[in-house]
């Protein structure tokens, strides 16, 4: 066989096995009782005390497309269904003792019509790498953790105090959110929005109690928005941004008292300039800057030019 028609045959097979995995890929299961019976473990008393009953289910990569069969299994508190092919999730709505839920990489286009205002008790949830583009229908009064990273959500106007007054934790990367307004969640401590398409700081003022705020891979030019009301704020990451003027950077003096470490790396800004002891200058107790330890001689030149500053405006008339 000659080496031309050697290639076709490697090509048609190649090509016949991609087929076959797409097949496969398409394939759905319907759920059933055995399955279920598979996923169960973890036995526990039952919230009445009277019996006991599993509580823990793992569904993943079981190829669903609908799961109305676990509507019964109402003592479950942690739930897998991650990796398959849900759009809808009404059949949880019986589930009021879930705690802990996981519904990635499934095909869920929107969360209006499901049911977390049933799931009152529910800690933890991951929409992660699903196809929603906003978050119509979503409420959960007990959330402590959000993950919504890898869908293609443009605005968080959902995200408000009266229907997520205990989140501490949200994460939105890798979503087609152009600014940070809409989140009005003043307990929120932890917000990750690495990966959008961010141009403005907005609605930051509202994030009293924020500590970590992870803005790296946007497309930030200034750091405009940063507020003196972020009381808690330690952690400031705006690495991959395109922040190229040294002067842009005057609003971090507004959370100088709380911020430890800030990560500007990958910026214009940073081939540019002398921008460690500029930051320093402007947030003199910052412990780490592009993950590298403040030195004792960079906090040293930092606080002779801070002084030097300082009577240079005593001196002027």
């Amino acid at each position: 066989m000659s080496d031309v028609d050697e290639d076709t045959v490697m090509s048609d097979v190649d090509g016949e096995e991609d087929r076959v995995e797409e097949d496969e890929k398409l394939k759905v299961s319907n759920l059933t009782r055995e399955t279920i019976g598979e996923g169960l473990s973890l036995l526990c008393r039952t919230g009445n005390g009277l019996g006991h009953a599993f509580i823990k289910l793992d569904l993943k990569d079981k190829r669903l497309n609908d799961i109305a069969a676990i509507s019964s299994y109402v003592h479950i508190r942690f739930l897998d269904v991650s990796n398959n092919q849900l759009t809808v999730l009404s059949p949880l709505a019986s589930l009021i003792n879930l705690l802990w839920l996981k519904v990635d990489n499934n095909a869920l286009a929107c969360l209006e019509g499901n049911p977390f205002t049933q799931l009152k008790y529910l800690q933890w949830l991951s929409v992660a790498a699903n196809q929603l583009t906003d978050l119509g229908g979503l409420v959960g009064p007990a959330l402590e953790t959000l993950n919504l990273t890898g869908n293609g959500i443009k605005t968080m106007k959902s995200l408000q105090m009266g229907c997520f007054g205990n989140l501490a934790t949200l994460e939105l990367r890798g979503n087609l959110l152009e600014t940070t307004d809409g989140i009005n969640l003043p307990n929120l401590q932890r917000l990750y929005l690495a990966q959008n398409a961010i141009k403005r700081l907005e609605g930051l003022e509202k994030l009293e109690h924020l500590t970590t705020l992870h803005l790296r891979d946007n497309q930030l030019e200034s750091l405009d928005g940063l507020s003196p009301n972020m009381k808690c704020l330690q952690y400031l990451n705006v690495r991959g941004n395109a922040i190229s003027d040294e002067n842009t950077l005057q609003c971090l003096g507004l959370v100088s008292k709380t911020l430890r470490a800030l990560v500007l790396s990958e910026n214009p800004l940073v081939e540019t300039t002398v921008y460690r002891l500029s930051v320093l200058i402007l947030v003199p107790q910052l412990e780490q800057i592009d993950k590298e330890p403040v030195s004792p001689e960079e906090r040293t030149e930092a606080q002779e030019r801070i002084k030097e500053l300082e009577e240079e405006e005593i001196a002027e008339p």
